[in-house]
């Protein structure tokens, strides 16, 4: 096992941090070019691919990047402090453990792992390293409007959290979208945003499957609609619709039982209180506002900031020694649990238990 303390002495040096990004596809050129571009503090010096043309084509615009064509090599190499992996999901487990083995921090796309038992066994072998490495990219929780609603259930602000009602939507997805990733790929986001709202888990999952988009690839099962109940018994739906031709749609609204609040309207967050602050008015009457604006074409824009900050925290996490800044491999597991439960309710059409370990069984989970 490589000696992790060489690693945390390169990482408090004071140089910037040396990143091999695993995996350049879509999502890993866009964490390429925000590292190079806007990142303090870290460069990118390997590059990984199972193409590696395409590796050498990103390495040749960046100083000094070099390619390793192995993923593991690329981890090991003493020339990299930290690792993200944007790689296809089922080699997930295999590179995660490899980090863990050589005692680099990584940020790692979701999914943790593509399964249950794979995710909880690398909960498990991080939780016997004794070292919080893993970060999991569920990026929205670095939304300023996320953390503003975050900030005001947790203040109390609207008195106790009720419910929450989500809506994603997608203008489209690739011909290989199947009926399961809306689950796994779409609705996983909402799951990881319900336990970051509310500090708990989820306990049970329902899918209903109304009558699919007469434009959705045949097969489809799309949209559909998801409702949560967490361990309080606290209430959450989701409408799941990623072929609405339409644009990229993600919001949110908290019931509170002394208000409610709304993000995702590409206006800052909305909020509706008792006593709320006087508004104008004409002849006695209030204004009534009507906003209108440009829609959001796809994920990138709607949460490219968020993303930024995620990258530029992590960093600085990694370079101060603390490695996580966010959801680690505890979150990565939970949101497979639940995930697994959705598409066994989607398969069934029967609201199913949501099946996970206690935390608490796991020192150091």
């Amino acid at each position: 096992m490589t000696d992790p303390s060489q690693h945390s002495q390169t990482r408090s040096s004071g140089r910037d941090l040396r990143i091999a990004v695993l995996g350049v596809g879509m999502m890993g050129a866009d964490h390429v070019a925000r590292i190079t571009e806007r990142t303090k503090g870290a460069t990118v010096t390997v590059l990984n691919d199972y193409l590696p043309e395409k590796a050498e084509e990103l390495a040749a615009t960046i100083p000094g990047c070099r390619v390793i064509n192995d993923p593991l090599d690329a981890i090991a190499d003493p020339e990299v402090d930290a690792v993200i992996l944007a790689t296809p999901g089922p080699t997930h487990e295999k590179q995660l453990l490899a980090c863990l083995e050589a005692g680099k921090p990584v940020m790692c796309e979701k999914p943790l792992t593509t399964d249950v038992a794979t995710s909880l066994e690398v909960v498990k072998r991080e939780a016997e390293s004794r070292r919080k490495l893993i970060q999991v990219g569920f990026m929205r929780r670095f939304d300023h409007e996320y953390e503003l609603l975050k900030g005001l259930i947790d203040d109390g602000t609207f008195g106790q959290a009720l419910m929450a009602h989500f809506v994603h939507r997608n203008p489209a997805v690739p011909p290989s979208f199947d009926s399961s990733m809306i689950v796994k790929d779409s609705l996983v986001h909402e799951v990881d945003a319900t336990r970051f709202f509310f500090d708990e888990e989820i306990a049970s999952v329902q899918i209903i499957a109304p009558g699919a988009n007469p434009n959705a690839p045949e097969g489809l099962k799309d949209p559909q609609i998801a409702i949560f109940t967490t361990e309080s018994g606290r209430h959450i739906d989701v409408e799941c619709f990623v072929t609405t031709g339409v644009a990229y749609e993600v919001r949110t609204e908290l019931v509170g039982e002394l208000g409610s609040a709304f993000i995702g309207l590409d206006q800052g967050l909305i909020r509706k209180q008792r006593n709320p602050v006087q508004s104008d008015t004409v002849d006695g009457r209030k204004i009534a506002g009507i906003a209108t604006g440009d829609i959001t074409p796809s994920f990138v824009e709607r949460f490219g900031v968020a993303y930024d900050v995620e990258i530029q925290r992590w960093v600085n996490a990694v370079r101060r020694g603390d490695n996580v800044d966010g959801p680690g491999a505890w979150d990565g597991y939970a949101a497979a649990a639940v995930c697994a439960a959705g598409v066994k309710a989607l398969e069934t059409g029967k609201p199913q238990n949501v099946e996970m370990v206690s935390r608490a069984s796991i020192p150091g989970a």
